[in-house]
């Protein structure tokens, strides 16, 4: 008879988890954009320029140096922090500076950021500056673009494609 009735009990809490998991499962709503909205995101992992140019040794140099230490240059490591710049519409939406990761400042300066922006026609203009040796942007490109209503875009840099992709 217990066995009965512990088998039973069992089955009405599996019952009971089931029935909490498939009500929440479906309840409250999700809304990921509102209906007439578009979303763009700004997502890129870029290393910077190096902060300074390499420096090629002298032969005495090398020869004051360890034997496993002779590099033929001397290149700094630290990098220059990636600034970008996103306008639509001619409106300035975000601007951000982002320093280089790791412990010397060596890595890549990553950003991500969502962005819901009106469904409908729009002028994208992205500037991004990755190097504090040579002024003004290193890469610019503007776009027309059309985004229906909850469609993605995404913003990403990638030097081997000609530096700001759009997709």
């Amino acid at each position: 008879m217990r066995r009965v009735v512990s088998i039973v009990g069992q089955g009405v809490l599996y019952a009971a988890f089931a029935a909490f998991v498939g009500v929440f499962s479906v309840w409250p709503s999700y809304r990921h954009l509102e209906p007439d909205q578009a979303l763009l995101k700004l997502s890129f992992s870029h290393p910077g320029d190096r902060v300074g140019e390499c420096h090629k040794r002298t032969p005495e140099e090398l020869a004051k140096l360890p034997p496993n230490m002779r590099a033929p240059q001397d290149c700094p490591r630290e990098r220059s922090p990636v600034s970008v710049e996103l306008e639509l519409d001619g409106k300035l939406i975000a601007e951000r500076v982002v320093p280089p990761s790791g412990l010397s400042r060596d890595g890549a300066s990553t950003v991500y950021a969502r962005f819901p922006v009106p469904a409908g026609a729009h002028r994208l203009q992205v500037k991004v500056d990755d190097s504090v040796r040579a002024p003004g942007p290193t890469w610019e490109r503007a776009v027309d673009v059309t985004l229906a209503p909850g469609r993605v875009l995404v913003v990403d840099i990638d030097p081997e494609q000609g530096g700001i992709v759009i997709q």
